[in-house]
């Protein structure tokens, strides 16, 4: 595949309205065809909350079939994460303010300051379901690649390395290179299919929520899914 350079974009900020569509959460596994192998992170971490399954909305897992359709003969892709409860949103944002406020301590940063740095990689949780965090809404996957010898080729860092060299773009600023080619496959699949990219990090695509809103200029389709709502498969 001749793959083109990854862009340049900014942080998102806010979205274009919500226009909220029904749709129900689908098991991954059932709903999609293809070499889709799914190791959801932060259940395997034992972190309280969190679920085996890989849940995102309809149109969001119909999208992830293109994409397993766009990849080269062989290829596949892993699911590290899609739709998840808030209770594991705040445990994730906990634990890295707590990294990012020791790495931090003594350099005068404000409040403000700190939260931007927080925000390039973990979202603050929200219990507003017109304003939620993008994987409270099952809109939101992080995964990879999978390579024909059935192992996860070298993407430049792993996932959730919340450093400068995760920014997806990173290492379009470098020379040639497999980490390069691979991070360019997996954002024309992705893209291709219809979903957005976090700029701060490579494995993080985004399909009807507030992210993919910024970036495509229309409205946002998924509201949070809130603990109480119907967070089953459809």
């Amino acid at each position: 595949m001749n793959l083109s350079p990854i862009p340049l974009r900014p942080f998102p900020g806010e979205p274009a309205g919500l226009c909220e569509a029904d749709e129900p959460l689908v098991d991954l596994r059932e709903a999609v065809r293809g070499r889709l192998d799914i190791r959801m992170s932060y259940y395997r971490q034992g972190i309280p909350g969190a679920i085996p399954a890989a849940r995102l909305r309809q149109g969001a897992a119909e999208r992830l079939q293109r994409a397993l359709r766009l990849l080269p003969e062989g290829w596949g892709l892993r699911v590290f994460d899609a739709w998840r409860p808030i209770a594991v949103q705040q445990a994730l944002f906990d634990a890295y303010a707590a990294r990012v406020r020791r790495e931090t301590e003594g350099a005068g940063l404000s409040e403000e300051e700190l939260l931007d740095r927080i925000r390039q990689f973990v979202s603050i949780p929200s219990y507003d379901r017109r304003r939620p965090s993008v994987h409270n809404t099952g809109g939101a996957v992080d995964l990879t690649l999978i390579g024909p010898d059935g192992r996860e080729p070298d993407m430049g860092t792993g996932f959730d390395d919340f450093t400068p060299a995760a920014h997806t773009a990173a290492l379009e600023r470098c020379g040639p290179s497999a980490a390069r080619e691979n991070r360019r496959l997996l954002y024309a699949c992705m893209t291709a299919a219809g979903f957005t990219n976090l700029p701060s990090e490579w494995w993080h695509y985004d399909y009807g929520d507030a992210f993919w809103s910024y970036y495509t200029g229309k409205p946002a389709l998924y509201a949070g899914l809130l603990e109480g709502d119907d967070c089953h498969e459809g």
